[in-house]
């Protein structure tokens, strides 16, 4: 693959559509659709020369017999998917302060420790350069509704059980999906 040049298409309020024109081994000239939190794309390494946009918490009570997970609306899909509550890093923030904000704000919650920090990695691979950190630890408190009015959330503890069920019947995001089917196994 050659890079040839990349084309921003569209500007929104929060992310910013870019064409990535490129050569394949073949001579092909292909062109890549992909959208970025960057509106101020130039080159190929502007691709990957950034901090994480956001967090992602994975967040068990202090007896590690529950995941917390959000039941949250999501409008590209049109329905409720369960998700670790995840949030982007507002400017000046560290990922632990956004941690924090974005837990609070979600759920009601208040993390309480941060035990293991996940190095970075895609949110969408395919078709986006978003990048995050997981932050795992535990959480404790009272739920409260979301504090942000266009975000319909449901938090909730579930148990290795209750999880395995829900993997049966409802749609979860993939990286949740994942770690929820080690967890509920015991790994």
């Amino acid at each position: 693959m050659k890079w040839k040049k990349i084309d921003k298409i569209h500007q929104g309020k929060f992310v910013t559509r870019y064409d990535i024109t490129y050569e394949t081994v073949d001579k092909r000239k292909k062109v890549y659709e992909m959208i970025s939190r960057n509106p101020h794309i130039k080159t190929q390494e502007d691709l990957y020369e950034k901090a994480a946009d956001a967090v992602v918490l994975i967040m068990h009570n202090r007896e590690d017999s529950k995941v917390l997970l959000n039941k949250e609306f999501r409008l590209a899909v049109g329905e409720f998917v369960y998700n670790f509550p995840a949030g982007l890093i507002d400017p000046g923030e560290t990922p632990a302060q956004s941690a924090r904000r974005e837990l609070k704000e979600e759920t009601g919650l208040d993390l309480v420790e941060i035990v293991d920090v996940i190095g970075e990695s895609y949110s969408a691979v395919g078709f986006s350069n978003e990048k995050n950190v997981c932050m795992v630890g535990i959480a404790e408190g009272e739920f409260a509704p979301s504090s942000d009015t266009v975000e319909e959330i449901e938090a909730g503890w579930y148990t290795r059980q209750e999880v395995r069920e829900l993997l049966k019947t409802e749609k979860f995001a993939a990286r949740t999906q994942a770690y929820c089917y080690l967890w509920s196994k015991g790994h």
